[in-house]
């Protein structure tokens, strides 16, 4: 394929997974004004957050299944249709089924998203997959980034989040009308022959089933963070969402930089480096306050910056077998993790904020700015204890990758031998 070609695809790739991401960061952003404008718990908010988990997973794997055989440019149409009705739903949204239709149909366009792309870019770069899976997935934090600052600036001009949740519809025309000019490759899997048997075997090997384990704990430490982050430290410091603006910052500039960082250490080591630094980072955001918090951010940053497309690119490179399927079950089991963590940690939260009220406090014998400055109290003691939760998660990943790179020294040796 032509570098021209090859370039464009790649493009279009990063501008398709840009309005995945800008659906996180606006709807982290304005998840506070969905709860407020439809009355909505933390327990519906994590309802509705949920579903585009739930809808990822469910494209991804079936994309991962099916997507050899229909090839990656009829996958990323339907994505392009997909996120144009989740969009278009969101927008004139009445309440929480309707938010949790929209938010399910963005879920399937975004996991159309990776079930094509992941495999599109590991068959255009096959000598460099995960520097350039990190390139790629460079565009989810960017999307995030931009998504947090559209939201600030909508909300210094007094737009409503409508108008923020339209700002995705630029980039899903342009990619939608990218890829329907373009010429796709075959995935690698079929260019280099590898039969479908051995590909099903490949992703029952322990060594795929070892990362996949792991992949729910990768996604839950960033994407559920990232997506309750506002919410969660919200009355911790005035400007929380300011807090994922700066994580995602970080992840840009270092999959930018991704290149001499996997080179020097390995794609495991990297995930022992991250995994440690994520730990910290957890444990920051939930014991700092006012502007120290943003050392947290920084530090949390650096720890999820090579998570996902790390755990992608490993997997291509050593298990190259498992093809477009085994990528596309690695994503799916992290938003599926996400999923059902989100659900089970939105209702802990509000489970916590009962808890730190006081006993005595009741809406009959309470007046409402008292309640109100009560709940407040509740939710700023929440909040981190949620995070210290969630930090158990990494420190059992540093254990588990530690492992994984004496297991890989050892396998080399044996090679070698």
């Amino acid at each position: 394929m032509q570098s021209i070609e090859k370039n464009k695809l790649f493009l279009a790739s990063c501008l398709a997974l840009l309005v995945t991401s800008l659906s996180f960061g606006i709807r982290a952003g304005i998840m506070s004004k969905l709860g407020t404008d439809f009355e909505l718990t933390a327990g519906e908010l994590g309802t509705i957050i949920a579903t585009a988990f739930w809808g990822f997973p469910l494209a991804i794997v079936i994309g991962g299944f099916i997507v050899d055989a229909v090839g990656m440019k009829k996958l990323l149409v339907m994505a392009f249709v997909f996120h144009l009705l989740g969009i278009v739903l969101t927008i004139f949204a009445q309440g929480y089924w309707t938010l949790f239709i929209s938010t399910l149909l963005i879920g399937i366009a975004n996991g159309t998203v990776e079930a094509a792309c992941n495999p599109l870019v590991a068959t255009l770069y096959p000598d460099n997959k995960t520097t350039k899976l990190n390139h790629f997935h460079l565009w989810f934090p960017s999307g995030i980034f931009i998504g947090t600052l559209v939201v600030l600036l909508f909300d210094y001009l007094g737009l409503n989040w409508q108008i923020q949740v339209g700002i995705m519809l630029i980039p899903t025309f342009i990619y939608g009308f990218l890829f329907s000019k373009l010429d796709f490759p075959v995935t690698e899997r079929v260019a280099s022959g590898v039969s479908t048997s051995t590909m099903y075997k490949s992703v029952t090997s322990p060594l795929f089933l070892f990362m996949f384990i792991c992949m729910f704990g990768t996604a839950i430490t960033e994407l559920f963070t990232g997506q309750w982050i506002e919410m969660l430290l919200k009355n911790v410091t005035d400007n929380s969402i300011l807090i994922l603006t700066l994580t995602t910052g970080v992840m840009i500039i270092g999959r930018g930089v991704a290149e001499p960082v996997v080179h020097r250490f390995s794609p495991q080591g990297v995930l022992v480096l991250s995994a440690a630094f994520a730990a910290l980072g957890l444990y920051l955001l939930a014991t700092l306050t006012g502007n120290s918090i943003f050392i947290g951010a920084f530090v949390f940053g650096l720890g999820v910056c090579y998570f996902w497309p790390t755990m992608l690119g490993f997997v291509s490179e050593n298990i190259p077998d498992s093809g477009a399927l085994g990528l596309n079950l690695m994503g799916g089991a992290g938003m599926f993790a996400v999923s059902i963590y989100t659900i089970f940690m939105g209702n802990f939260y509000d489970q916590l904020i009962m808890e730190n009220l006081p006993s005595d406090a009741n809406a009959a014998s309470t007046s409402p700015e008292e309640m109100n400055n009560l709940l407040e109290l509740a939710r700023t003691a929440a909040g981190p204890e949620v995070l210290k939760v969630t930090m158990v998660i990494p420190i059992i990943l540093v254990v588990a990758f530690i492992g994984l790179n004496f297991y890989m020294k050892n396998k080399k040796k044996v090679v070698l031998a």
